[in-house]
């Protein structure tokens, strides 16, 4: 037998390279027995790179992710990684609220409508967590901890997690909501997501660009690197019922770091005076986003599942530039 994925964000930077390591290797789904990939379809509201639009076992549809739902069939796992990112959702409360959040409801109904219940996979963020002016900084976030989000961004994707595991609960999908941290390095141009900066402060001047960290270089941050952010997602699909356990969102692993030492990572890495080509700005905007973020994670349910974060941000730095060789 074949198993058929769906991919929503599929041409974005981490739908893409979900996909290519969906088509380098059988996939397990739910705890069942590896089977081969019979075809990925690939959701959008634009193309994906060409060397997954040649591969034969996968589909592309272009279009509002509502309206591309129509005719898509039977699937047996579906990663939902389309969305409108922080900053934008900022911006736009309605574009965020319609993308978010109808998206997500319009997803979820989609496979309601399906024979079989298809695992499916919702990236959350770490946005769901903020620090409420009446209450204080977050601190450490355990797996226990109550998300407060403090953006439009946070409130859809911590409703979205929600939906997910009503519509678990009921029987209709096998949902496994997970939070990332933000990721980097991303490659490509910069985005309108609050955190954008915190590739550009390393893609750019590795590119002799010179690029603005909007924050305090002291500011502490929860990153992870692509491939780890990946083997998140995969994990999730792939374990059983009781492996994945409560069907509240799970936080995947973090290293805490600063603007700054990651300014040193990379001159460590590409050679001292990289970093020079950092502005160090103010942007009270997204320092008020990015702040109410927590960035320390203590996550045992995810190790157990044998998730860990990136030893040091020398290591992430390491990982992109070998990607550019």
């Amino acid at each position: 037998m074949s198993t058929r994925i769906v991919i929503t964000g599929g041409a974005g930077f981490l739908g893409a390279v979900l996909a290519r390591r969906l088509l380098d290797a059988p996939v397990s789904l739910g705890g069942a027995p590896v089977e081969e990939l019979g075809e990925l379809v690939l959701v959008d509201l634009f193309a994906p790179p060409p060397d997954l639009t040649e591969d034969p076992r996968v589909r592309v549809v272009t279009g509002d992710l509502i309206t591309a739902l129509a005719g898509l069939g039977p699937v047996d796992a579906i990663f939902h990684l389309a969305g409108v990112v922080s900053g934008a959702a900022e911006a736009d409360f309605d574009l965020g609220m319609r993308t978010n959040l109808d998206g997500t409801r319009a997803l979820l109904e989609y496979a309601r409508g399906l024979a079989r219940p298809p695992v499916l996979v919702f990236s959350s963020s770490l946005a769901v967590f903020g620090s409420d002016p009446a209450l204080g900084p977050v601190g450490e976030v355990d797996d226990d901890t109550l998300p407060r989000p403090q953006s439009s961004y946070g409130i859809q994707k911590f409703i979205g997690e929600q939906l997910v595991a009503d519509y678990t609960r009921k029987g209709f999908v096998r949902g496994r909501s997970v939070r990332l941290m933000t990721v980097s390095v991303r490659p490509g141009k910069p985005n309108a997501a609050a955190s954008s900066f915190l590739s550009g402060i390393i893609r750019e001047p590795l590119a002799g660009i010179r690029a603005a960290c909007p924050v305090p270089p002291d500011t502490p941050i929860a990153l992870s690197s692509p491939r780890k952010t990946l083997d998140g997602l995969l994990r999730a699909a792939e374990v059983d019922d009781t492996a994945w356990g409560s069907r509240t969102a799970m936080n995947l692993p973090a290293l805490t770091t600063t603007p700054k030492e990651m300014a040193a990572s990379l001159d460590r890495v590409a050679g001292p005076g990289t970093s020079d080509l950092i502005d160090w700005t103010d942007d009270a905007g997204v320092g008020a986003i990015v702040r109410s973020w927590p960035a320390r994670f203590h996550t045992p349910r995810a190790s157990a599942l044998g998730l860990t974060p990136e030893h040091t941000f020398d290591d992430i730095v390491r990982a992109y530039r070998a990607g550019l060789d």
